[in-house]
């Protein structure tokens, strides 16, 4: 960026615009360039008034207080190729006096300003101005500020600070770092070291969780919470192989081999079978942050505003990479765009925004939707390209019932070696692995209410009180299985 605003100084352009959240980075950039072109700044903040502040400081008279005096100071007062960095004057733009002043100052040519906002400026300003893109650290800049945070608080601890990260973790620590500003990776890493006074592997799952809280979004992306290992789910041994092979698919390593990143999957099978588990698994296990776009909220009464919001989101995710991007039930927001729809062409821009993006897009993000009913859904969104596999989450089999049974149990502090594990999943046969989880979970509230310890009986008086969703829509669930034996991967 500082060779374009160079330029853009050189030629003389009146107005110039930056807006980034990392103002002390673009604010070293603009002096960078000042001092490179022999220019003499001065920097105004509605706090601390009109200061020159290179080649040397210098007091004015304006003080802190209304934009509009900092502006005639600058109309009245300007010798020809001067800078003047303006914080946060995008507020002050409402009143006609100072959006005038603006004019004025574009009119006349004599000064360059710079305006630094920590947010998208008012369309009117942006319309006179020269907006320049201040991107966010690349991995390089990131390995190097992981390098210079581990020194200075080395260098200034009064214990013995130590690092035994290896390539790979260093590397993996740079990825989760992508999409947070510098001061921001700074205070990660900074958190990370003086935990423990120490800089390893196990700070990874830390400042994934530090990334999380940070980037909190509202809307239409939410930050997902992961507490699960891949342990934790039963069954589907087909694609946790797939997944184990790509997990340090998007590392320098990868793409030296000449390798392109997993681009992400779509899961389709039986309700409550576990696709939306295997969103957070995969975040858990390649240790990325997991968004969450919900469809729902992105439809809006007014024209236009529906496929911005969604254009919105995806480039928000862009800026998180890497990530993981889960859709879930994607059908629901985009199925009309396969039929004629009552909508006025609204989910055909929608799906047509969704496939561009995810053919064109270069981040490091891995998608994953899950659906119950892809048939409904375009066939484009299955093509090869978009998604790297399709996979068919069935109904657990009887070795993965099974481990459904020792892991529910596990989970509520019961041994599972006390359980007759391989007489319950026969019993459960076409059930889902929500519906044991169920049937777990209420056989134990039965054998709390009667003061005794949860035992086989228990869960099996709760199979056979269980009408599972295989037989309650069995034809349905057989048509599923149809569609997807030659169109789908078995996901186990």
């Amino acid at each position: 960026m500082l060779k374009q605003l160079q330029l853009h100084i050189q030629s003389g352009e009146p107005l110039l615009a930056i807006e980034t959240p990392d103002e002390e980075r673009a604010s070293e950039i603009v002096r960078d360039a000042a001092t490179s072109l022999k220019r003499m700044l001065y920097e105004w903040s509605v706090t601390t008034g009109l200061v020159g502040t290179l080649p040397v400081a210098i007091e004015t008279s304006v003080k802190s207080g209304k934009a509009a005096t900092a502006l005639e100071f600058i109309l009245n007062n300007t010798v020809p190729g001067e800078l003047f960095l303006l914080k946060d004057l995008g507020p002050h733009t409402k009143e006609p006096y100072v959006q005038r002043q603006l004019r004025d100052l574009c009119a006349k040519r004599q000064a360059t300003v710079i305006l630094l906002e920590g947010g998208p400026l008012p369309d009117h300003v942006r319309r006179l101005s020269v907006l320049l893109e201040l991107k966010l650290p690349e991995s390089d800049q990131l390995e190097q500020l992981v390098r210079n945070v581990f020194r200075e608080v080395r260098g200034r601890s009064i214990h013995e600070v130590t690092s035994n990260l290896t390539k790979r973790d260093l590397e993996h620590l740079v990825q989760t770092l992508r999409g947070l500003t510098r001061a921001q990776a700074q205070r990660v890493v900074h958190a990370a070291i003086i935990d423990d006074n120490a800089l390893t592997g196990d700070d990874l799952p830390r400042a994934v969780e530090a990334k999380r809280n940070l980037l909190q979004t509202a809307g239409c992306l939410e930050t997902i919470n992961v507490d699960l290992q891949v342990s934790d789910i039963g069954g589907l041994d087909n694609l946790k192989r797939w997944l184990a092979r790509r997990r340090d698919g998007m590392t320098s390593r990868a793409r030296e081999y000449g390798l392109d990143p997993p681009r992400g999957i779509l899961l389709l099978g039986v309700q409550g079978c576990g696709k939306s588990l295997c969103a957070k698994i995969v975040a858990e296990d390649w240790n990325m942050p997991l968004l969450r776009l919900d469809p729902g909220v992105l439809y809006q009464k007014f024209v236009g505003e529906t496929e911005n919001r969604l254009r919105q989101a995806l480039a928000q995710a862009e800026t998180m990479a890497p990530v993981v991007l889960w859709i879930d039930e994607i059908e629901k927001a985009f199925a009309s765009a396969a039929a004629e729809s009552a909508d006025g062409g609204l989910s055909q821009r929608m799906f047509g925004t969704l496939l561009s993006w995810m053919q064109d897009h270069r981040s490091p993000i891995f998608m994953v939707a899950t659906a119950n009913n892809i048939s409904a859904l375009p066939p484009e969104l299955m093509r090869k390209g978009r998604f790297d596999e399709v996979f068919f989450v069935d109904l657990p089999n009887l070795a993965a019932r099974q481990q459904i049974f020792s892991i529910h149990l596990r989970r509520r502090n019961r041994d599972p070696l006390k359980f007759a594990l391989d007489q319950l999943a026969k019993a459960a046969e076409g059930f889902s692995g929500a519906e044991i989880e169920q049937a777990v979970n209420s056989s134990m509230y039965s054998a709390f209410a009667g003061e005794v310890e949860v035992d086989d009986e228990h869960i099996l008086t709760e199979i056979r009180d269980t009408r599972p969703l295989s037989v309650l829509m069995a034809d349905r669930v057989r048509q599923l299985r149809a569609w997807a034996k030659d169109r789908c991967v078995p996901a186990d």
